[in-house]
């Protein structure tokens, strides 16, 4: 098997794939911007690597592509795992007509938002109401009719950037005299936190194993309050399992990671459902960002790397699949006067803790500027941990 993995380099964890590939015999043929004289780390999961000025210059990564072709034969997979590349992923599947993976016009419907509100309509889950507003008075008119806030963010668009919460016609108007030369989708708000649905299928779009995120705190609302960052590793309840698994159909996502994301309902909303219920808001297909696939690994006492490999290779899973333990990101902002230092909590439970590192500026407000990962056997020891770590002196 001959598998392109794009950017194999970044970020550094994501080596994990590459090298569960190289260890089952497939030719791991790297394509990326690191030089040759840089590729030392990152080189143990590749067969082979070719550099290319920039992976943006499709010319260059086009021939890469081509010259692997002419050396190993026939290219059976093209990966990336990083939503910034799979645009580039599904445009050389076009062009090199490689089935196993979505292509240009198939994976529109995947990082358009406004496109996945149609599937999920189609798969019969919930979903806010929106519109793809092409002027100040549609984008006026669509605030008036659902309610302030809105939520306005780029129709195509990584992550959360660019995404703003409204709360008045003044501040639609000021977001519209700035706001970028581009798509954007208004969405009225859901009030609820966010549920992930996070995991692997097999070629029946089929899941192989999964796991939840629950974030108490939406990622917006942590960004606008420079709160303190929760986010738990748990078991997927069923309506949640529910959903993710019509939507899988739905988008037919064949041997693949898969990152689903929901609002639960924190209270009532007409139109929407009762409190408790579940509303789709985008989907992403690839591996779940951050230290999401470690997490999962402590949790199901597993390995998701090779079960993803598995997948790929033998369209089956041979590893542990049940949730053991409940794990914690826990992202301390330095904003925040925390009653107990990070020593004090090495301390106290050390035997939990399963990583501890300091996050670059760039990600800081997202996921906090100290982060923790931790263990516990139950949800009382997780809540007593992250109660004594997240305590205030005010």
């Amino acid at each position: 098997m001959n598998f392109i993995f794009i950017s194999p380099h970044y970020p550094e964890h994501f080596r994990e794939f590459t090298t569960r590939l190289k260890d089952r015999g497939v030719n791991v043929l790297g394509i990326g911007d690191v030089p040759y004289s840089d590729r030392e780390g990152f080189m143990d999961g590749l067969t082979d690597y070719i550099y290319v000025d920039s992976l943006e210059n499709y010319e260059s990564v086009y021939r890469a592509t081509a010259s692997y072709i002419a050396r190993y034969g026939r290219i059976d997979y093209v990966e990336s795992q990083n939503e910034y590349w799979l645009m580039l992923d599904a445009r050389l599947r076009s062009d090199f007509n490689i089935k196993t993976g979505p292509n240009s016009d198939e994976l529109v419907k995947m990082n358009h938002k406004s496109r996945m509100k149609e599937a999920f309509k189609e798969a019969g889950v919930s979903c806010a109401r929106y519109i793809l507003p092409s002027n100040l008075d549609e984008a006026i008119s669509f605030a008036a009719m659902v309610g302030y806030p809105v939520v306005i963010k780029p129709d195509k668009g990584v992550g959360a950037a660019d995404t703003h919460k409204l709360s008045s016609e003044d501040e639609i108007r000021t977001f519209w005299k700035n706001k970028l030369d581009i798509s954007y989708i208004e969405e009225e708000f859901v009030p609820g936190h966010i549920e992930t649905f996070d995991g692997i299928t097999d070629s029946k779009s089929d899941v192989l194993v999964a796991l939840s995120q629950l974030q108490p705190v939406a990622p917006l609302e942590v960004v606008d309050r420079d709160s303190d960052v929760l986010s738990y590793c748990v078991d997927v309840p069923d309506d949640l399992r529910w959903a993710g698994e019509r939507i899988l159909k739905a988008f037919v996502v064949r041997n693949r990671f898969f990152h689903f994301e929901f609002f639960r309902l924190d209270e009532d909303r007409e139109g929407l459902g009762k409190k408790g219920s579940i509303v789709a808001l985008e989907v992403n297909m690839r591996a779940p960002g951050g230290y999401i696939p470690d997490e999962m690994n402590y949790a199901l006492d597993s390995d998701v790397y090779t079960i993803w490999a598995d997948s790929v290779i033998h369209d089956r899973c041979y590893m542990n699949c049940h949730f053991s333990h409940y794990v914690t990101h826990v992202g301390r902002k330095s904003s925040i006067d925390h009653r107990h230092s990070d020593e004090e909590i090495r301390e106290r439970f050390g035997s939990n803790i399963l990583m501890e590192t300091e996050i670059p500026a760039l990600h800081a407000r997202e996921i906090g500027d100290h982060v923790f990962l931790i263990r516990a056997d139950s949800k009382e020891e997780r809540d007593n941990i992250i109660s004594y770590m997240l305590e205030r002196n005010n």
